[in-house]
């Protein structure tokens, strides 16, 4: 899977980190308290949408009165308790890491995930060390489906996109990668499972976990 690649870029939510539980709690939290309810498809309609993009669809959608910012804000403050503590990585998710640096493999994130939470997880699992190329969906013009955020990316690592394994647990992260021009490694989430078979579709390769790769990577030497 490592022939002739030269980078590898990962999604942050439901790939590298176990995380979407959290979302699953403040999207519930955060209607209940309004005297909402969450509809069922809540998680396919934001899939991929950046912060900002996830806020501008909450507001039009349940009518809020809150600013973007101020949707932002709060989702923050409710969620950063658990970037700064209790998310866990994935299995075999830092062990990866570790292969790949010491194969010279350049690595980035690519995530929809505020900076803000992104930096608290980084933190927490000692992460930065192993990133050359860190872009969230909000500061480029659009979010997952389309590619800007792998390829702003890609263009910070200074590495071909052809010659990049993107590490994606969506259908919307996937098409991201792929339209990028990146080969594609779906990883299994719980959250995404209802899609599976979409995904296995797009995917260049599909894995359980990490453990998978360095299983291959062991027998390979």
């Amino acid at each position: 899977m490592l022939n002739n690649i030269e980078a590898a870029i990962f999604d942050l939510d439901g790939t590298l980190i176990d995380s979407m539980y959290v979302w699953e709690i403040i999207d519930i939290d955060y209607l209940h308290k309004r005297g909402l309810d969450v509809p069922m498809d809540i998680g396919k309609q934001t899939e991929g949408k950046s912060f900002t993009e996830t806020a501008k669809y909450f507001k039009a959608t349940f009518k809020l009165n809150e600013s973007i910012e101020e949707i932002k804000a709060e989702w923050i403050n409710m969620a950063h308790h658990y970037y700064r503590n209790s998310v866990a990585l994935k299995s075999g998710a830092k062990e990866l890491l570790e292969v790949l640096k010491y194969k010279g493999v350049k690595m980035g994130i690519a995530t929809s995930c505020s900076r803000v939470l992104l930096e608290a997880v980084l933190q927490q699992h000692d992460l930065h060390k192993y990133f050359i190329s860190i872009v969230t969906s909000c500061e480029v013009s659009r979010g997952k489906p389309y590619p800007d955020v792998f390829l702003k990316a890609s263009e910070k690592l200074q590495v071909n996109p052809v010659k990049t394994l993107a590490f994606e647990d969506t259908v919307a992260g996937a098409l991201a990668a792929k339209t990028a021009g990146m080969k594609v490694v779906a990883v299994h989430d719980k959250y995404s499972e209802k899609h599976i078979e979409e995904l296995k579709d797009i995917a260049d390769y599909y894995i359980e976990s990490m453990e998978e790769l360095l299983l291959e990577e062991s027998k390979v030497g």
